[in-house]
């Protein structure tokens, strides 16, 4: 039986490649503002950062996000996305 390739995804944050599914996208949309893609099919330009609370402190302390796609990020996005990746975190913890 043929072995499934697991796409693998650069995190922002860490520099680190690691699964997809361990990850969450952030993309910029068509129309200038940013989302949390959990699907991972919105449309627009992406990135992704691990499911990791400390990282989205790192990508906010050092703009890595700001910089990634050259926008000023809310302040409001990077608390969303700290809350989103602390929670999933916790889920992936009870399996």
């Amino acid at each position: 039986m043929k072995k499934k390739k697991i796409p693998m995804r650069r995190c922002i944050a860490s520099n680190e490649m690691k699964p997809k599914k361990e990850m969450v996208r952030i993309v910029r949309t068509p129309e200038g503002e940013l989302a949390i893609d959990p699907s991972g099919k919105l449309n627009g330009r992406g990135a992704y950062i691990s499911l990791e609370p400390t990282l989205v402190e790192k990508a906010k302390k050092g703009g890595l996000i700001e910089r990634q796609f050259e926008m000023k990020v809310d302040e409001a996005f990077y608390q969303e996305l700290y809350e989103y990746v602390d929670h999933q975190k916790a889920r992936s913890l009870l399996k």
